[in-house]
Parts: structure tokens; sequence; C-alpha cells
């Protein structure tokens, strides 16, 4: 399977940044997978955001909760991330990532970057 990130590129504070994970090799909706969203912002560690599975349960990170929405386009083989009420803070290279299992991190994106500034 591989991943490919789309995003804004530059959201303006207060505003919502929507992302889009394009798979390919597999279809997202096969049975077991996890498809989740991390990020990184400058100078600081891997965060994860969430994730869905093949059923559409979803899983969000406790902090990000109230702010983050993950979903799929089945027919696009696509899955999405919805982040609102953008801060400078938010600023971070975002990742779609695979994984075969609950925990598992198994197949990347290249990652795309998103600067939030007026």
């Amino acid at each position: 399977v591989q991943l490919q990130e789309s995003g804004p590129g530059l959201v303006k504070p207060s505003q919502t940044a929507s992302l889009t994970c394009t798979v390919s090799g597999d279809s997202i909706t096969s049975a077991g997978y996890y498809w989740s969203w991390i990020r990184q912002p400058p100078g600081k560690g891997l965060e994860w955001m969430g994730a869905i599975d093949t059923s559409g349960s979803t899983y969000y990170s406790p902090s990000l909760e109230s702010r983050t929405s993950i979903s799929t386009v089945g027919s696009k083989n696509q899955f999405t991330l919805q982040l609102t009420s953008m801060t400078p803070e938010d600023a971070a290279v975002y990742y779609c990532v695979a994984g075969s299992g609950w925990g598992r991190f198994d197949v990347w994106g290249q990652g795309t970057p998103v600067a939030v500034s007026a």
C-alpha cells in the first residue's frame, strides 16, 4: 500500500484545515487496517491525532478530540482529516499512516506541511 497526503499548505488562524490521504495498492475497506493521522510540529516529536478503522469507527487523541474529525471516502479510496479552530501551534507536517492493527504504523505518506498564519 502507498499513501499520498494533500492539504491546504497555509491556513489562517481560526480556520479549518482539511487534509486528504489517497491510498493506492489496496482498498481502504480491506479488513484489519487502521488509517491514522500523525503530525510533527517544527522541532518537536510525533503526535498521533487519531485513526479510523475499516468498520468506520474513529479514535481520537483526547487532547485534540474536540477539534478533529476523520472520515473515509470509499469511492475515492481516500481518508480525510479536518482540524478546526487552527492556531499557530497546529503548524506541522501532517502524515497519513496505514497500520495492519491497532497501534501499528506500518506505511507512511511523505507528509504535507501546514502553516498557520494571518
